[in-house]
């Protein structure tokens, strides 16, 4: 495995790196960063729409372009700039995360959640029937 495969392995690294190397090819600072990293986010979001639409053959006009490997990596793409996004705003983007997602399981799987998740169904895989 390359260097960079092991610093991708990592998120965190992986991220940092990531918004160093933005940093050094653009660096912009204050709000206009801030906007910029919001309008990228958007921007794959928007991508995985329009992946969406592809593989379920949503636009007659074109049919079938993608597959879910596409709409995958598109949703990748989302995280990533989602977490660039965060470490613009912080250096400690592992620990606000981390604090941020150990609220959200408390409070989705914890003992106040108002559907627990051992009286859900057995989740489906993808394009299976309901």
């Amino acid at each position: 495995m390359s260097d960079q495969n092991d610093r991708a392995a990592d998120l965190w690294s992986g991220i940092d790196d990531l918004w160093t190397w933005l940093d050094r090819i653009d660096p912009l600072d204050g709000k206009e960063g801030m906007l910029l990293c919001m309008l990228k986010l958007s921007e794959e979001v928007g991508e995985v729409a329009q992946a969406v639409i592809g593989v379920t053959g949503q636009n007659p006009r074109k049919g079938v372009t993608h597959t879910w490997e596409d709409v995958q990596a598109e949703l990748c793409d989302v995280v990533i700039s989602a977490l660039v996004a965060l470490r613009t705003l912080t250096p400690d983007t592992r620990e606000v995360f981390t604090r941020h997602l150990t609220r959200v399981m408390e409070r989705s799987l914890g003992p106040s959640a108002v559907v627990h998740p051992q009286d859900l169904p057995t989740p489906r895989g993808v394009g299976e029937a309901r």
